[in-house]
């Protein structure tokens, strides 16, 4: 079971990598559904990162049916908007797309952003 604080350790290493890392981590915790992968809180060092795996974590317990750990909650929301896409010209769309767990942080991504092909 890889741990939500193990893939923020492994993005802080590697940063190049940080989408891989979060979605094994998406992929292993829709696979086991163990709400343990949350229990130890991350160490906070990036507001745009630390935000955006804090709501992945939540729309995967919203998804999974499983209350999220409060810790989660303490996590705050970036200061200026974060479009995680990076495109001009997705920002229209990121904005009415981004699930509610995203958008409460500024986090702005397309609806299908936990979706691997």
């Amino acid at each position: 079971m890889i741990m939500l604080r193990e893939t923020r350790e492994k993005i802080k290493a590697d940063p190049r990598w940080w989408c891989i890392h979060l979605m094994n981590f998406v992929d292993d915790f829709r696979r086991h559904k163990n709400v343990q992968a949350l229990a130890a809180p991350f160490e906070q060092s990036d507001e745009k990162m630390d935000a955006l795996l804090a709501s992945t974590a939540e729309a995967l317990c919203d998804e999974a049916g499983i209350a999220p750990p409060h810790w989660l909650a303490e996590v705050p929301a970036c200061r200026e908007p974060y479009f995680v896409g990076g495109f001009e010209r997705l920002k229209a769309i990121s904005i009415v797309e981004s699930p509610l767990r995203f958008r409460i942080r500024m986090i702005f991504v397309l609806e299908n952003f936990l979706t691997r092909v």
